[in-house]
């Protein structure tokens, strides 16, 4: 009873300590998460003109089998900058449930990969052609700093729940950062060839998966009838667009069915982010 009781007293002498948001304090919180989703909305629109520009650019006019080639174009800086600046929206974009702020989280990690480990494959549709010479030691260096990170992010959390008292079960986003750390990690030293020819790929896909699954959450727990409407109407896009250009592309019917799947999950993202910014532009986040 003595323990209880010394808990409890804790844990009242903590609650005691943390004082309520102001009221400017709030509107500092949900002016951040406006400028998160308005940030994620404006880094798609960068990158559509810079695709539409190198597009220009090319004599023929033509288009790569994906978009992650326009790494190997002159595209290759905002590529990068675009898909790490998207990951860090996605990352401390706090969602509105648990579910929805894992599913961020790992998207936004998975986005990081994208950006650092580019597909193997150049295309030879650019204004100004790249090689692929430079990309083993490229993906050496940056992945190294991703580990690196992602195990100073595990170790900081770690020390920071084992000091908490009463201790409580390390959260969800912790156990699935350590399962994606790990074999990132061990791959990444163990057979790198494998790890430079996949994960690029896996990464990609889990991302658009994520986004899939965030787009679903939020028709289902909105309350609002528009933008249920219009959630629902986003991730039945995105359902649509990969049922129909997948088999294009499975059965060699259409060559760009990567790039015409990405240009639609990459659109749908951008007017997700807008839906959600009207939506919450005043409470930030969804009511409990």
């Amino acid at each position: 009873m003595a323990v209880v009781a010394e808990v409890r007293d804790e844990r009242e002498q903590r609650e005691q300590r943390v004082q309520p948001l102001s009221p400017a304090h709030q509107d500092y919180a949900i002016k951040t998460w406006r400028y998160l989703r308005l940030a994620m909305v404006g880094l798609v629109v960068g990158l559509a003109v810079a695709v539409v520009y190198e597009w220009r650019e090319v004599p023929s006019h033509c288009l790569p089998t994906s978009i992650s080639a326009y790494f190997y174009t002159p595209v290759r800086g905002y590529f990068v900058g675009a898909l790490l600046g998207i990951g860090t929206c996605l990352f401390c974009l706090k969602g509105s449930e648990p579910r929805e702020d894992l599913m961020l989280n790992v998207a936004g990690i998975c986005a990081a990969v994208v950006a650092l480990v580019p597909t193997p494959d150049a295309g030879r549709c650019t204004s100004l052609p790249g090689t692929t010479d430079d990309r083993a030691p490229d993906i050496a260096n940056n992945v190294t700093v991703l580990v690196a990170i992602g195990l100073f992010a595990l170790v900081a959390l770690g020390i920071l729940w084992l000091a908490k008292r009463p201790w409580r079960r390390p959260r969800a986003m912790y156990v699935v950062g350590a399962l994606l750390w790990v074999p990132v990690a061990v791959v990444f030293e163990a057979d790198r060839d494998a790890f430079m020819g996949s994960a690029h790929d896996i990464a990609a896909y889990a991302m658009f998966g994520c986004i899939l699954v965030v787009a679903g959450l939020n028709a289902r727990e909105t309350g609002a009838p528009r933008p249920r409407t219009a959630y629902i109407a986003v991730f039945t896009a995105m359902v649509a667009s990969a049922v129909v250009m997948i088999p294009l592309g499975l059965f060699g019917v259409w060559s760009h069915w990567v790039i015409g799947i990405e240009a639609a999950f990459i659109l749908l993202f951008a007017a997700f982010w807008a839906i959600q910014t009207v939506e919450l532009w005043e409470p930030g986040l969804r009511p409990g």
